[in-house]
């Protein structure tokens, strides 16, 4: 009796402790609504910090207090330019792989240069001008926004948006339902045949607001008194360029006037009102589009291009940058609340980060006694070619661009030289430049393996069907630019240090000052909407966003 009083307690203890284990459900992942990745063109990483106590509550401090910080987030490639930037930030690798190797690149088979989304098969919509033949054409890897479309069966939505045409088509990807960049010959948004046939309506509608005109109808002033702008140095100083019609770079910046002197509407590129038009143009999409309005995870690519226009003209410690981001802030702010709007707050997952960076302007630095100075590029390769003419009977140039000399393999083949040792003699002639910092061989690049350092950015960015034969870098704080403005492209901290903020869905705030790549971005995206890494992604996911 005792016995069997135990087993019936034994089995109703253990069917009281089946009851209370939950049972295994299977759960669908989770998703945002939209994804909106924002890119600024030229925004060092201190650009956070230095005009914080300007900043409104609801743009970057936003970002900053309510996201998540990649703090020391860095290119690991050069050279860090536009074109390459907007591909590495959304294909996950660098132009090694991706192919971008530069805006612009001069091309070994057809011995001409080749701008990066340059398609003369394709044809213009929205306006009568060659700035319409524009696509992916030459980038050789899918997008995080490709894997998206992909993984949903192209139900999900990708538009990229902004001033530039690279910027607004290399993040777009192969299978966007659509790229939009600004004509400065007509003031308006324009896409190519690549995408669509014609404009939808809602883009010619907003076309015809002709806002623009607009923005340039009017003098660009500081939006604080400027007496405010402590950040910077004085408004009228001798390291900034001095566009036509202006006797002195300084506020206020009569736009009519400078407009009809440099090249009409295309001159909102060099005002704050070009992120101003971007902002507006965004926001219509998110609208116009029903972004975040289906069953599938939509993508807005958005590419913010007038700090890079001003940054070039004044450099990054004018008032004119100042005030840039200043405006750019209350800009972020607009976009932020139309995304929360669009989809709910938390809904939406936005990341914000930048293309490149930039050098101090080398003059300015010159004057603190710092070593800076600048590149004379047409004498150095001037000097090559002689040196070369009299040691092989040919000068063997065909190009110097992006700091890469491009040889002459049919002469060289037919002169029976050995193009190894050809190489080496033109990198031990550039090498004894003061300026130059070290030279490389693609011979070296195909044959070597760099894994940290300066070495390791040139191969990263070396792509050995379209990169040339000699690879050169210039020492620190050394550009190939004028006197005034600065410029970027170089594998130093300046140039490759930038912000990198997440927000919105499953996104915790905090920070952190681990070692992140800009590469690392799409990978990182992947994980978070359970989608395959680009074809060929070489980052890695971070961490401690994914765990």
């Amino acid at each position: 009796m005792k016995k069997i009083l135990f087993y019936l307690i034994i089995n109703c203890f253990a069917v009281a402790l089946f009851a209370q284990t939950p049972k295994t459900v299977t759960k669908a992942f989770g998703k945002p609504k939209l994804v909106v990745g924002i890119v600024i063109d030229q925004m060092r990483y201190d650009y956070i910090y230095r005009f914080w106590d300007k900043y409104g509550d609801d743009g970057f401090k936003k970002l900053v207090n309510e996201g998540f910080f990649c703090k020391n987030t860095n290119y690991n490639y050069v050279p860090t330019y536009t074109g390459p930037g907007h591909a590495a930030i959304y294909t996950g690798t660098t132009p090694a792989v991706h192919g971008i190797i530069a805006n612009d690149w001069f091309d070994k088979s057809t011995l001409k240069s080749v701008y990066c989304v340059d398609d003369n098969s394709v044809t213009s919509v929205g306006t009568v001008e060659k700035e319409g033949k524009r696509s992916p054409v030459n980038l050789l890897t899918t997008t995080i926004t490709d894997e998206l479309r992909i993984s949903s069966n192209m139900k999900s939505k990708v538009i990229g948006i902004a001033l530039k045409d690279r910027s607004a088509i290399l993040p777009a990807g192969h299978t966007a339902n659509a790229a939009y960049w600004f004509d400065g010959s007509n003031g308006c948004f324009i896409s190519s045949s690549y995408y669509m046939t014609a404009l939808p309506q809602w883009v010619q509608d907003f076309n015809k607001k002709e806002l623009a005109k607009l923005y340039l109808s009017k003098p660009w002033n500081t939006l604080l008194p400027i007496e405010q702008y402590t950040e910077s140095l004085s408004d009228d100083n001798k390291y900034e360029t001095i566009a036509k019609g202006e006797t002195k770079p300084i506020f206020p910046h009569d736009l009519p006037k400078l407009a009809r002197e440099n090249g009409g509407f295309g001159m909102i590129r060099n005002t704050p009102f070009g992120n101003t038009l971007t902002k507006d143009f965004a926001i219509e999409t998110l609208k116009q589009e029903n972004l975040g309005k289906s069953t599938a995870t939509d993508f807005l690519a958005v590419s913010f291009s007038s700090p890079d226009y001003i940054g070039h003209s004044y450099g990054p410690n004018s008032v004119e940058q100042e005030d840039d981001y200043i405006r750019l802030d209350k800009e972020l702010a607009e976009l932020l609340k139309a995304i929360e709007l669009q989809v709910g707050k938390g809904n939406a997952l936005v990341f914000l980060t930048a293309d490149h960076a930039a050098s101090e302007v080398p003059s300015y630095l010159t004057d603190l006694k710092i070593p800076a100075g600048y590149v004379h590029e047409k004498k150095m390769v001037d000097s090559l070619k002689m040196y070369l003419t009299k040691t092989y009977g040919d000068s063997l140039v065909l190009s110097y661009s992006n700091q890469q000399v491009f040889l002459n393999h049919s002469v060289i083949d037919a002169k029976k030289l050995y193009l190894p040792q050809v190489q080496e003699d033109v990198a031990a002639f550039i090498q004894k430049f003061p300026q130059v910092s070290e030279v490389i061989t693609a011979t070296t690049m195909n044959n070597s393996q760099f894994t940290e350092g300066v070495r390791s950015c040139i191969q990263k960015g070396y792509n050995a069907k379209r990169s040339g034969d000699v690879l050169v870098n210039y020492l620190p704080s050394y550009i190939p630019y004028m006197p005034t403005g600065t410029t970027h492209g170089s594998p130093y901290s300046y140039d490759t240090h930038v912000p990198l903020l997440f927000y919105g869905w499953n996104i915790k705030q905090g920070s952190s000052t681990e070692q992140v790549y800009i590469t690392d971005l799409a990978a990182t995206l992947a994980m978070m909407l359970n989608i395959q890494f680009p074809s060929g992604c070489t980052g890695k996911p971070i961490s401690f966003l994914v765990k």
